[in-house]
């Protein structure tokens, strides 16, 4: 009989909290900056699904390509009982995991948004009604606390997503990760890969304008969740690669000078004309790269595939012995 629970870790106004604190801290430091969380309210949930349409935006196509190719494969290598997805929304890339792993009983969906954790769980449930499915409304970087499930456990992490964390962010994210690893548990970790230049700026800076319309979006997000002001027309919307740090920037840059007033912080932010405020970054990954940062964190790299083109890359790492 199919079953279905969800529990709620995150208290009923911690989302607005965090946009207050984040919108706060992030528009009153220089360089000002955003965490890429805020685009998605329904709107850029809405955008972003659009966006991995496009063609310039290749790796949600490649992390596919690799799942529907691969999860044999990763299904032998984990005979998982439980499934865990960190960042899960609709678990549409997910499902050829669930399909491929034989003894899978339970699937952790976690996601901030209740919506979307109840819907994805809806569609699964009709495809798979032996499974149980145990939602998690949790903010996945806070190390949220997971219902008790059988083992051996799968922890999937995809979409890239680990890009969005600052290398520090990132070690003590890894960090968090293997110390709720136990015996005979896996992290299977999706990462775009290092590529040429002009690929990786393409797919944040669509010809047709719609990155740039999700790139805004923060902007209607805290107009109508603090009241403020910004015209969304005064900023346009820049993509860049930085070569050093082998991450592409999402920018907006002010078009001229402006002061955006945000009466729930009381606060006034003033911009120069062409004043950049940072709101994502990318990180692109090598596989010696993965492999060191996996192992700071004391998980060992096992198994690495990627697509045909070698554009996006799954690794499965297990907790290190000794």
């Amino acid at each position: 009989m199919s079953q279905f629970a969800l529990t709620r870790t995150l208290p009923q106004d911690a989302t607005a909290a965090a946009l207050r604190e984040d919108v706060t801290e992030g528009l009153t430091r220089w360089p000002k900056q955003l965490p890429p969380k805020w685009f998605y309210d329904a709107r850029g949930s809405e955008l972003f699904e659009e966006i991995t349409r496009l063609p310039e935006y290749y790796p949600t196509r490649a992390e596919r390509q690799i799942l529907r190719d691969r999860a044999p494969e990763i299904a032998a290598a984990v005979p998982a009982r439980t499934l865990v997805e960190l960042g899960s929304g609709s678990s549409d890339k997910t499902r050829h995991l669930i399909a491929a792993l034989p003894s899978l009983e339970t699937y952790v969906p976690v996601d901030v948004s209740e919506s979307a954790l109840t819907g994805a769980a809806k569609a699964l449930l009709a495809e798979h009604p032996g499974l149980s499915v145990h939602a998690v409304v949790a903010d996945f970087e806070h190390g949220p606390a997971l219902p008790p499930v059988p083992g051996p456990r799968l922890l999937a992490f995809l979409g890239g997503t680990i890009g969005n964390l600052l290398p520090a962010e990132r070690a003590a994210f890894l960090g968090g990760l293997r110390a709720g690893l136990g015996d005979g548990d896996a992290l299977l970790l999706g990462t775009d890969l290092v590529k040429d230049p002009a690929t990786l700026v393409a797919a944040y800076d669509d010809a047709s304008g719609v990155t740039a319309a999700f790139n805004k979006n923060v902007l209607a997000v805290i107009n109508r969740e603090l009241g403020a002001d910004f015209d969304p027309a005064g900023y346009d919307h820049v993509a860049v690669w930085d070569a050093e740090r082998e991450w592409i920037e999402m920018r907006l840059r002010s078009r001229g000078p402006a002061v955006v007033k945000i009466p729930s912080l009381d606060l006034a932010v003033h911009f120069e004309r062409g004043e950049e405020l940072r709101t994502e970054v990318s990180a692109k990954f090598r596989q010696e790269g993965v492999r060191r940062e996996l192992a700071a964190a004391g998980l060992t790299l096992r198994h690495w595939w990627t697509d045909d083109e070698g554009r996006f890359a799954l690794s499965l790492s297990v907790p290190a012995q000794g």
